[in-house]
């Protein structure tokens, strides 16, 4: 699995935290902040540090999937992501379920 799995503990994830749940390096969770702005809002402390919600991360998952996985531009993903924004093609939700449960199957072959 490309990223990590999260569960909705935080109101905020820091860059650093995004950066590891994706695992990427933290110029690219910048950068693609700067990309998609009507997607990823994050806040900022009194620090000036960029602390990301729950609904950015989902976001920056589809966007990994679109860019990294099925290989399209950022100008295509943003479209895409756009077009969709009621939330209907959640691809990316089924494969990350998809992978979890392989891995727990995984688990059980080999514990056999």
């Amino acid at each position: 699995m490309p990223y990590k799995e999260f569960k909705i503990e935080k109101l905020y994830y820091t860059i650093g935290e995004v950066a590891e749940i994706l695992n990427e390096n933290t110029s690219l969770v910048r950068f693609w902040a700067q990309k998609f702005p009507g997607f990823i809002k994050p806040a900022r402390n009194k620090k000036g540090n960029r602390l990301f919600t729950a609904e950015d991360l989902t976001n920056f998952r589809t966007i990994y999937y679109l860019v990294k996985e099925r290989g399209m531009t950022l100008e295509g993903a943003a479209k895409r992501m756009k077009d969709n924004k009621s939330g209907e093609d959640r691809r990316v939700d089924v494969i990350t379920t998809l992978n979890s449960i392989k891995e727990k199957l995984t688990e059980i072959s080999d514990s056999l």
